[in-house]
């Protein structure tokens, strides 16, 4: 097998174009550290859930909608296709198989009877559980040796990655400026 750096790996002509390159690109200060610990940490942070998943026939797409889902009962189809920025026809299959399989209940809105909004039913609520459960242990793990002040660093360094150009109600939530989540 060969010896791979992962530290530090030469920018090839095929890995960037000649327009747009970033000002760290010019600067040869690519974050490939970084940029590699977060494909390995999200791949075994969604590998764990993706595993169980396979059992019922699930993928990602099905994971995320039942977790915004959950954590905001009463979710507008429109802002849960504005949260996981997906089209309609995307999110269309994946929701029917949750709606067909009793993992999710659609009802119609109070004030608007063209709003459909989503609740997880007992069997979502008990799937988000133990995904949950999944990714809890993980983080848990990981932050085992980490005081808190680290830990705070950690939530700062996460929040500053999203894209918060875009106004979004879960992000709001996320913030502390909108409706809080179920916990």
């Amino acid at each position: 097998m060969t010896d791979i750096n992962f530290s530090k790996g030469p920018a090839t002509p095929d890995s960037q174009g000649a327009a747009g390159t970033s000002p760290a690109q010019r600067a040869g200060e690519m974050r490939w550290d970084i940029i590699e610990l977060l494909f390995f940490a999200y791949r075994d942070f969604v590998g764990d859930a993706d595993h169980e998943l396979e059992a019922f026939g699930f993928g990602r797409a099905h994971h995320r909608v039942m977790h915004f889902v959950y954590r905001y009962p009463g979710l507008k189809v429109a802002d849960l296709l504005d949260v996981l920025r997906i089209t309609k026809q995307s999110l269309g299959r994946v929701l029917k198989q949750l709606l067909d399989e009793d993992y999710i209940i659609q009802k119609t809105g109070n004030n608007d009877r063209r709003q459909r909004l989503l609740y997880a039913t007992p069997k979502g609520e008990a799937l988000v559980a133990k995904l949950a459960g999944l990714q809890t242990d993980r983080i848990t793990r990981a932050l085992r040796d980490i005081n808190p002040e680290g830990v705070a660093v950690i939530s700062q360094f996460l929040r500053a990655m999203i894209d918060r150009e875009d106004p979004d109600k879960v992000l709001e939530a996320i913030f502390g400026t909108g409706k809080k989540p179920r916990e």
